[in-house]
C-alpha cells in the first residue's frame, strides 16, 4: 500500500462506511474460542444440551463476536497506519445467536471524531456491527479508535 492510501485522524470522515469481507464460523473456532475463554457452558461444548435449547445448536460465546469485530477490522488496511489502540466498547448488544457455519461481516460507521489537546492524535467513535450472512444483526455496539494525526512532511529548504 502506498503512504498515500492510508487514512489518518483528519482524513477519517464522519458518516463513512467501511464494509469487510465475509469470514465463516468454524467449529475450530468453537473449540479454542472455549479452551481461550475457559467458558465451557453446555450450551457451547454440548451437542445434546444445545440440541434441547431455544437455539436447537451449540452457540459460540458471546465475547467471540467482538473478537470477529476486530480481526474484521483489520481488513480495513487504509485504517491501519493510523490505528494506535481500542480505547473502549460501549453499549455491546447481543442481538443473535453465532453459530458454526454462519458466515459474518462487519459494517462500521464512523459515528464522530474527538481531536487532542496536542493535536498529534484523536479518538474516533465507530459504530460496529456484525452482520450474519442472512443479513440479521449478531452483534452491535460502538468503539473508541485512539488514531495518530498525519505526520508532519519535512519542509524543503
Amino acid at each position: 500500500m502506498s503512504a498515500g492510501s492510508s487514512l489518518f485522524f483528519e482524513d477519517v470522515v464522519v458518516g463513512s462506511v467501511f464494509l469487510s469481507g465475509e469470514r465463516i464460523v468454524t467449529e475450530e473456532d468453537l473449540r479454542v474460542f472455549t479452551e481461550v475463554s475457559g467458558d465451557r457452558h453446555p450450551i457451547h461444548v454440548d451437542p445434546d444440551f444445545a440440541a434441547a435449547s431455544p437455539f436447537g445448536q451449540r452457540i459460540l460465546q458471546g465475547p467471540f463476536g467482538i473478537a470477529v469485530v476486530l480481526g474484521l477490522f483489520g481488513q480495513f488496511e487504509a485504517l491501519s497506519e493510523g490505528s494506535i489502540a481500542l480505547t473502549d466498547i460501549q453499549d455491546w448488544r447481543f442481538r443473535a445467536p453465532i453459530f458454526v457455519g454462519d458466515r459474518l461481516t462487519l459494517r462500521m460507521r464512523i459515528a464522530g471524531k474527538t481531536p487532542s489537546r496536542s493535536g498529534t492524535r484523536g479518538i474516533v467513535d465507530r459504530e460496529m456491527t456484525l452482520v450474519k450472512g442472512d443479513g440479521s444483526v449478531a452483534q452491535e455496539g460502538r468503539m473508541g479508535l485512539l488514531m495518530a494525526c498525519r505526520p508532519a512532511t519535512p519542509t524543503r529548504p
